[in-house]
């Protein structure tokens, strides 16, 4: 029978420190935190291998980083570094400890940043010493709190909004883990959606959306709830870019409502129904028990594959520096002269847009070699469930194609674990442009080979293969 266990640290960062970092923002530290940051951990075993979930209310890990905290996991609680998935929601509202030109704040950030290794490890091990006899099961439901995010212009230019006509994945996976009495132990949601909710006029830190979700779902089911970020590289909240505090919260809880309901229709059993009496009453009433048939699937196993997916052209080091120096003098300069907030915005723009193609140039200058890009691809399966995951922001198309073309029914596809690397476009957005083909280290053919991958990796823990 699979053993689980799931524990949780509390990763706030103190107040004032480097916050969000949006083009669009001219103030540089928090004012607060309308709800904490977390790490969540789920540990589960069986027959002698054991996995590792971890859930970071955080931006991203690079793939140096998610290493170096892999490993600090494995060595403190044994479970091997390639059954340890680090994920993290991708949240655009929480402290910057990358920006180079916000200045202030940023030792908080620093300091908070020295804190995230220790607390991932402490809630693996808490959450392995708490493992018990346990059972799971899938369910998926739907929400409509997302939306394809690139719309165009009258003149074809892509833009970051509302296009009601792309395509969007509405899905919402669930993964319930409940001890042997039906008590709720865990739950894990699986969601395609930016946590660009809140914006460049907002200066308090929040989990945005994940965080609301994770508390309904705690209030309405029991237990503890995990967020996986699914394939949102071209999805965004219909309700987005804002300051008010009020739109996360709707938002998330309309996903936490739909992800509770799937949730407590989740039943690991298999049930007959069995009519013990009918009791003489005011009406005859009939007594019934649903008996269990059967043991649900216990099986816990493990997939690693590496790809090479082609690479494309980026500016060179030496330009993209040269073009992020020449941001930031302005910029300097116009805060220096007391310029209007107009004229901070703007400047802070251009500089956030020099930073991310300096930040592409330094990515692709670490990762490429001979024209390629290795990239990991990982499958979990627990049960009848699996989870598989790449360590981008893919195109919900991605999660679509794996879905169909799975031999398992219940495929889970997440980007945004074990490090982040950037943007995996379709093929079709090559073609279109808009901000996430410009960002992308990666060339045109990759998201099929992608595609593949996670398919083999499936395959490889379905017994498929």
């Amino acid at each position: 029978m699979l053993q689980a266990g799931v524990a949780r640290v509390d990763i706030s960062p103190e107040i004032g420190v480097a916050h969000a970092g949006w083009g669009a923002q001219t103030h540089q530290v928090s004012i607060g935190n309308d709800m904490p940051l977390l790490v969540t951990a789920l540990v589960v075993s069986n027959e002698g291998i054991e996995i590792a979930i971890i859930d970071v209310d955080i931006l991203l890990f690079t793939p140096e980083q998610d290493k170096d905290i892999r490993e600090l996991v494995s060595s403190k609680s044994g479970i091997p570094f390639e059954n340890i998935r680090l994920a993290y929601t991708h949240t655009h509202s929480g402290p910057i400890t990358f920006s180079q030109w916000i200045k202030e704040g940023i030792d908080l950030a620093k300091d908070w940043w020295n804190t995230i290794p220790a607390a991932c490890v402490k809630a693996v091990t808490e959450a392995k010493s708490t493992t018990t006899s346990a059972r799971t099961g899938f369910g998926r439901g739907s929400c409509d709190i997302n939306i394809n995010r690139r719309p165009a212009r009258s003149n074809g230019e892509l833009f970051t909004g509302r296009n009601w006509s792309g395509f969007v994945d509405h899905d919402v996976d669930v993964v319930g883990f409940d001890d042997i009495e039906g008590n709720p132990i865990a739950t894990i949601v699986n969601y395609a959606m930016h946590p660009t909710i809140m914006a460049h006029d907002n200066q308090w830190v929040t989990p945005d959306f994940p965080g609301t979700l994770r508390s309904v779902v705690e209030h309405t089911v029991g237990g503890m709830c995990l967020f996986l970020q699914g394939a949102s590289g071209n999805q965004g909240p219909v309700d987005g870019f804002t300051g008010d505090l009020r739109v996360y919260r709707k938002a998330g809880s309309k996903l936490g409502a739909e992800a509770s309901r799937v949730r407590l229709n989740i039943d690991p059993l298999q049930r007959e129904e069995r009519l013990d009496q009918i009791l003489s009453s005011g009406a005859d009433l009939g007594i019934y028990t649903d008996v269990p048939t059967n043991e649900p699937d216990d099986t816990v196993a493990v997939s690693n594959i590496s790809i090479n997916l082609p690479s494309r052209d980026v500016l060179t080091l030496d330009n993209a520096q040269m073009a992020f120096d020449k941001g930031q003098i302005r910029l300097d300069s116009v805060r220096a002269a007391g310029a209007s907030e107009v004229e901070v915005q703007q400047a802070v723009s251009e500089v956030k847009r020099a930073n991310i193609q300096l930040n592409v140039a330094r990515l692709s200058h670490r990762l490429t070699e001979n024209g390629h890009i290795k990239v990991n691809v990982q499958s979990m399966r627990i049960g009848e469930s699996v989870m598989v995951s790449i360590p981008v922001e893919p195109f919900a198309e991605l999660a679509d194609e794996v879905k169909k073309r799975s031999g398992v029914v219940n495929t889970v596809f997440s980007g945004f674990s074990n490090g982040h690397i950037n943007y995996l476009p379709t093929d079709i957005a090559y073609e279109e442009g808009g901000y996430e083909v410009g960002v992308s280290v990666f060339a045109p053919g990759s998201a099929e080979l992608a595609v593949r991958a996670s398919l083999e990796a499936i395959d490889d823990v379905s017994g498929r293969a």
